[in-house]
This record gives C-alpha cells, sequence and structure tokens, in this order.
C-alpha cells in the first residue's frame, strides 16, 4: 500500500469530517487508512484509548499508536505513560493483588502479527463483538472490546479497543482511596460520638446503676443518687425516677423503724404492768386485793389483746392497698351503711346519730363515687364515728355531713365533746398518741385509730384534717370536726 502524506493531511475546511462508514467505502480497498486514520485520530485522540483496525484476514490496517500530526509523518502518537503511583498506592495494589486477578490471561503484544491471535478479533471476524480482560506481566488490568466492521452485510474487517496499562487500576485505586476515605471519616465520626455518648448517656447510666447497686448493699449508711433531674432528656427523668424512689424506700424504712420503735414502747407498758401484777398476786393479803389485780390482769390481757390486732392491722395496710384495685365506690351508700350500725350503738348511750345530704349534690346519682377499696373507706368512716361517739356525751348528738365541693367529694363528723385541745391537734393522728380527759379509758384504745385513717385516706388520694367548732363568740368550743376529701371519680 503506497501512502501520499500530502494527500493524508489535506483537510477541507468547507465540507463537514467524513464519517468512518463514509472513509470505508469511498475507495476501491475495503478500508483506506488514508480516509481512516483523521476520523480515527480525532475519536481517540481525547483518550488514552488505544485503537486497531484489521482487514477481514486479521492484518493490522492501522493502529492509533502511530497515527500522523498535521506537518509530521509517522510520528508516534501513542500516549504518555501515567505517573508512577506512590508507596501507599503499589502497597494497596500488591494487596489486592493477592485476592483478585489470579486467573487472569496474560496480555502479548503481537505487534504487526495476525490479529487473530487475540481471541475477541478472531470472533469479530467471524461477526460477532466480544471483550476479554487481560493481566500484563506488571499486574495491570487491561480490557478490550473488538466489533466487526461491516458495511451492508459485507464484513470488512475488525475493531479493536483496548485500555491502556494501568488506567483502569488507578481508577479502581482511586475508587479504593474514596471508599477508605469515607471509613475514615465514618470512623471518625463513629468514635466521636462514642465518646459523645459515653459521656452522656452511658457516664451518666453508669453512675446511676452504681449508686442503685449501693443502695441494695448498704445497710448502714444512706446513700444518694447522683442528681441529673437538670437535664431534659430521658436520662434526667430516670435520675429523678431513681431519686424518689429512693427518697420513699429511705423514708418508708424510717416509717417502719419508728413504728417498731413505736410498738415496742407501747407493748412494754402493758406488759410491766402486767408482770408487776402477777408478781404482786401472791402477796395479796386478802380476796379484796386480789380481786383489783386479777381485774388489772385482765385489763392488761385485753389491751394487749388489742394493741396487737391494730398493729396488725396497720402492718397489713401498705400490702391491702397496693394489691387490691380502685374501684367506684358510691359514698353515700357506704355512709348509710356504716351509720346503720353505728346508730344501734349510739342509741344505749341516748345518742342520736344523723346523716345530712347536701341538696344539690343530690340531685345527681354519681355525685359522691369515688375510686377506693369501700372496706377501708368504710374503716375510716367507722373509727371517726367511734371517736365520735366515745368523746360525746350521753344524749349528744352526732352529726355527719356529706357534700360536694368542686371536683371533691367531703364528708364531715361532727360531735358535741370537749373538743381538742390546740397544741395536740396535729398530735391526734400520730400513732399511739391518745388524749382523754377521763382516766378510767386509759388503756382502751390503742392510738392507732386517727392514724391508719390518715394513712387511708392518703392512700386514696385525699385528706383528712381536724378542728374545733366554736360558738359565735369565738372563744366556746362546741365540740371537735373531722372533714375528709376524697377526689371524685
Amino acid at each position: 500500500i503506497t501512502l501520499d502524506a500530502d494527500e493524508l493531511l489535506k483537510r477541507d475546511t468547507d465540507k463537514p469530517e467524513p464519517t468512518l462508514e463514509e472513509s470505508l467505502s469511498s475507495f476501491d480497498f475495503p478500508i483506506n487508512p488514508e480516509r481512516v486514520a483523521p476520523v480515527l485520530r480525532r475519536l481517540v485522540s481525547p483518550t488514552r484509548t488505544r485503537a486497531r483496525i484489521y482487514d477481514r484476514d486479521g492484518f493490522i490496517v492501522i493502529d492509533s499508536r502511530t497515527l500522523y500530526r498535521r506537518g509530521d509523518f509517522l510520528t508516534s502518537f501513542a500516549p504518555t505513560e501515567a505517573e508512577a503511583p506512590r508507596w501507599f498506592d503499589r502497597t494497596v495494589e500488591h494487596v489486592s493483588g493477592w485476592f483478585a486477578g489470579g486467573g487472569l490471561p496474560v496480555y502479548a503484544e503481537l505487534g504487526h502479527g495476525n490479529g487473530k491471535g487475540y481471541p475477541e478479533v478472531a470472533q469479530a471476524l467471524t461477526g460477532a463483538s466480544a471483550s476479554v480482560v487481560r493481566r500484563t506481566e506488571k499486574g495491570e488490568l487491561i480490557v478490550s472490546v473488538a466489533v466487526p466492521v461491516q458495511r451492508a452485510r459485507t464484513l470488512l474487517g475488525s475493531l479493536m479497543l483496548s485500555t491502556q496499562g494501568g488506567d483502569i487500576d488507578a481508577i479502581v485505586r482511586a475508587e479504593r482511596l474514596a471508599i477508605i476515605r469515607v471509613f475514615l471519616v465514618a470512623a471518625g465520626v463513629t468514635v466521636l460520638l462514642s465518646i459523645l455518648l459515653a459521656g452522656t448517656i452511658a457516664g451518666p447510666m453508669r453512675r446511676l446503676a452504681s449508686a442503685a447497686d449501693r443502695v441494695r448493699r448498704s445497710v448502714k449508711a444512706r446513700q444518694e443518687i447522683p442528681d441529673f433531674s437538670a437535664r431534659e432528656d430521658e436520662i434526667g427523668h430516670l435520675s429523678r425516677a431513681l431519686r424518689d424512689m429512693t427518697n420513699a424506700l429511705y423514708t418508708r424504712m424510717d416509717a417502719i423503724e419508728s413504728f417498731a420503735a413505736d410498738v415496742a414502747h407501747e407493748l412494754k407498758n402493758p406488759l410491766t404492768s402486767l408482770r408487776s401484777a402477777v408478781e404482786t398476786l401472791p402477796l395479796a393479803r386478802n380476796e379484796n386485793a386480789r380481786g383489783r389485780l386479777m381485774e388489772i390482769i385482765q385489763h392488761d390481757v385485753r389491751r394487749l389483746d388489742r394493741l396487737i390486732s391494730d398493729i396488725s392491722d396497720a402492718s397489713r395496710l401498705d400490702a391491702e392497698l397496693a394489691r387490691e384495685d380502685a374501684t367506684p365506690l358510691d359514698l353515700q351508700r357506704l355512709l348509710s351503711a356504716v351509720i346503720a350500725v353505728q346508730r344501734e350503738l349510739a342509741q344505749k348511750r341516748g345518742q342520736s346519730l344523723q346523716l345530712i345530704v347536701t341538696y344539690e349534690a343530690r340531685q345527681l346519682s354519681s355525685a359522691f363515687v369515688v375510686n377506693g377499696h369501700d372496706s377501708r373507706l368504710g374503716q375510716v368512716i367507722t373509727n371517726l364515728l367511734d371517736n365520735a361517739r366515745s368523746f360525746s356525751p350521753d344524749a349528744g348528738d352526732i352529726r355527719v355531713e356529706l357534700g360536694r365541693i368542686a371536683d371533691d367529694v367531703e364528708i364531715i363528723v361532727d360531735d358535741d365533746g370537749p373538743g381538742i385541745r390546740a397544741e395536740v391537734i396535729e398530735r391526734i393522728f400520730e400513732r399511739f398518741y391518745t388524749d382523754r380527759p377521763d382516766q378510767e379509758a386509759f388503756g382502751n384504745n390503742s392510738g392507732l385509730g386517727l392514724a391508719i385513717s390518715r394513712q387511708i385516706v392518703a392512700a386514696h388520694g385525699g385528706t383528712i384534717v381536724a378542728e374545733n367548732r366554736v360558738a359565735d363568740d369565738g372563744e366556746t368550743i362546741l365540740g371537735a370536726r373531722f372533714t375528709v376529701r376524697l377526689p371524685a371519680a
């Protein structure tokens, strides 16, 4: 084949560039390199892709590495070699070479030899496209694609495009580095978040758990729960809940300790009296002395029995209120049932007992309904009525008023007794405290009735207070008044 350099470099500026198909079909032989070279050069120059055209017999017609420049002749157009990778890239590439590409064929440069030595070219010369991935002796990836060159249905040759050694590896390396950068950034963010979470969540949780464990093991000192209540998140809520629970626990422990001390003190008094009476009984000189000692012994035994019963009732109270579910309860029916029993006891002393219901509230069927335990609320009413009967004189009046005040149901128990001394109005609700003017009644009361009543009312979310009823002059005491308020259902 004779090539005319002037004809090859001549460009017709008035006419558009011919297409590859026009270039292939404008000469007598199948593939004219003079017409194909400018088109091929324009297509592959911006890239590092190597293009080779083979004729139908497999002989190379043109190679993009030996394309002509304008004004030059047979000047190599081979792309410059890629910059040598850095040590880190070489290490990564070397390590990755252990895991990938071990079964790829090695690329061999055939030069001007028969192109059918490339399987993809041989397949393209049969009319089908093919592609092959190889590795160079340096381990660099090369991807080559061969497609048939046809006009109409006539096979003219084959076009083979192949990447330069290291191009794909550079792209893979860049992607790996990008992944590593993303991984490092994600790892750094994870570490920072872990440190932040450890300082704001794990650390406080660990301190709260340690404090709770110390509370469980401690039997001597009162342990303090760390205070994170200033925080408005779950840790703050947990801290407040643990502190409240711990304070309630210590309060309950103090109450149990105080209750045990009060029980021991109250039981010690009748036991001391009983022991003295028993020791004195053999020394009695006459029947009258023996009779009085026997009365003391029986009185102390009854007092012990009453104390033990009331103490047992008080100790079971919290557990019963915690186990049983509150149910809707009509206080008007409950008061009517309790007063019916108490009225018979009051009539023995000529006392009158009456129930007064507010007229306006009586129009509503659910005006006096509360959520509670009927047996325990009945015990409160019974204690208050027993107290009123014991303090009221014979033929005295006891009045129970039932009304509705806003969202509360109010129960008022009035008596005609001597009233309550101003300095002991709050003390009467303490355990084992009694304030009775007549000494004959000493030992007949355990002093737990009002304390139990306040505990029951508090468990129902209500209040109970005591005060004196006074005359219009503001000084004369007419009797005592107990007021109970419970939230309406």
